[in-house]
């Protein structure tokens, strides 16, 4: 008796749309626009009126989005405030970046100097640092905000000290100057001369305060 064939099960395609191919909690271009919205939204706010004076009402009215997208991007505010710190953290300390990359030498040091303190005319002296105003808000009610602006700060250090470093290693610091010191201390005067030119309305404190540590950083060059 010839054999029966074996049956062969139908082949199934199938077809999966971009959607469903896309990962699970990636957001669409547009899901990106959206949520990029109320992030800035909610960082104007915070800024003009601090973080405890803002509500979710007022961000999403600011935003034009309904409470529900408002919900599906952050779960409450704290994960809003959490966001609204990394955006703080890519606008002042990424849009720095160029200038970090020439701080190997004084001469790009008094750019980035004059850079910050040019910055601080245009803003009528107002606002002083975003980040440290949302550190100093959080700092004592908010563990995790505190490390999250702590991180923000670390990253600024690190983009100061990475010109140093180059600075030292290429031997244009004496040997005995410490880059990581120097960086903590030149962020510090930065962000007490911000404060004190908010304070005053007057860009002095902000030029005395890098000008000293520039000069401290010019008699350390070997």
């Amino acid at each position: 008796m010839p054999k029966k064939s074996a049956s062969v099960a139908p082949v199934q395609l199938r077809l999966t749309s971009p959607t469903s191919r896309r990962k699970r909690g990636e957001l669409t271009p547009k899901g990106r626009q959206t949520r990029q919205r109320i992030i800035e939204a909610a960082a104007q706010l915070m800024s003009e009126q601090r973080v405890a004076q803002t509500t979710l009402e007022q961000v999403r009215d600011a935003a034009s989005v309904s409470n529900s997208q408002l919900y599906h991007y952050f779960t409450d505010k704290q994960a809003l405030v959490l966001a609204v710190i990394d955006y703080q953290s890519d606008t002042i300390v990424g849009g720095q970046q160029p200038l970090f990359d020439g701080l190997d030498t004084l001469e790009g040091l008094r750019a980035w100097r004059d850079f910050l303190v040019d910055h601080q005319r245009r803003l009528g002296c107002r606002g002083g640092c975003p980040l440290g105003s949302l550190g100093m808000e959080l700092a004592e009610i908010d563990d995790l905000a505190r490390t999250r602006v702590a991180a923000g700060f670390v990253r600024w250090e690190k983009g100061i000290r990475s010109g140093l470093q180059a600075m030292h290693e290429a031997g244009r610091l004496a040997p005995h100057a410490d880059p990581e010191a120097l960086a903590v201390a030149l962020l510090a005067a930065l962000q007490g001369g911000l404060l004190l030119t908010q304070m005053h309305r007057d860009t002095r404190p902000l030029e005395q305060s890098l000008d000293a540590m520039l000069a401290l950083l010019e008699s350390s060059t070997a």
